[in-house]
């Protein structure tokens, strides 16, 4: 099974079409906490989460992400292990979304969290660029994930994401056994089920098959080309974190 297509040269926010690209809507939950929270919070994913939300109405997918222990090295940062679980919830359109996480099962679902587990949710445009040897952007796919956020404040916040979706994607489609390359745009929106929203001005993952792939990438003059671009960016001060993730699919809607 695969999820529902993302539209193809879908129109940003601005109104201005976005070329060779291809996008789609997602709702991120993550939960955060001290890393002796784990076995509880996916004891709880498990036994009260998952099976709600792999039945909300409109979802397209569901993929689950888990820190990925060891193995993982990044050159320029080591920002340690990322949330204790994070998940992706897919719809195929604004009105789906909505009613998705609007849904009185969801909200009960995060309503029997873990205790001294913070937990947000995040609306975002997704979209997809191109990689090494494709001709257009590249599907979802490769179970290892570099989970990038880039946090409120900047100086100017819609010169930083423009500089960014202008060349950094680009710059990423170059990396040795790359699989995917995904920027997230928030997306103001009411918080459904009590969660807030993660301060992000910007998000980013690239997918590849192995850890070792990842490796590979972060060793090579791609990397470093990278980031060069990052140092160049139009200044912020907020946080940049980069967590090595495993993702699992939980759920596909049929073609």
């Amino acid at each position: 099974m695969v999820a529902r297509a993302p539209t193809r040269g879908a129109p940003t926010r601005k109104g201005h079409l976005v070329t060779n690209t291809v996008t789609d809507l997602v709702y991120e939950i993550s939960c955060i906490g001290d890393r002796g929270k784990h076995d509880a919070v996916r004891r709880w994913f498990e036994t009260r989460a998952a099976s709600t939300w792999t039945r909300l109405p409109g979802l397209s997918a569901l993929d689950i992400y888990k820190p990925a222990e060891s193995g993982a090295h990044d050159p320029f940062v080591s920002d340690g292990p990322g949330p204790l679980l994070q998940a992706i919830l897919q719809f195929p359109s604004a009105e789906a979304l909505s009613r998705g996480i609007g849904d009185r099962a969801f909200a009960e679902s995060l309503a029997h969290g873990v205790p001294d587990v913070a937990v947000t949710g995040t609306m975002f445009e997704r979209r997809f660029y191109p990689v090494a040897g494709e001709d257009g952007p590249a599907p979802l796919r490769g179970p290892f994930s570099y989970v990038v956020r880039y946090h409120r404040p900047a100086e100017d916040e819609a010169a930083f994401v423009a500089d960014y979706l202008a060349h950094h994607p680009l710059l990423l489609g170059k990396f040795p056994r790359i699989r995917a390359v995904i920027c997230y745009l928030p997306i103001p929106a009411p918080e459904p089920g009590g969660l807030l929203a993660a301060d992000y001005m910007l998000g980013n993952e690239v997918r590849f098959d192995t850890v070792d792939d990842f490796n590979a990438a972060m060793a090579s003059p791609a990397r470093e080309e990278a980031r060069r671009h990052y140092r160049s960016l139009p200044p912020f001060t907020g946080r940049n974190t980069h967590y090595p993730m495993l993702r699992r699919p939980m759920s596909r809607q049929p073609a």
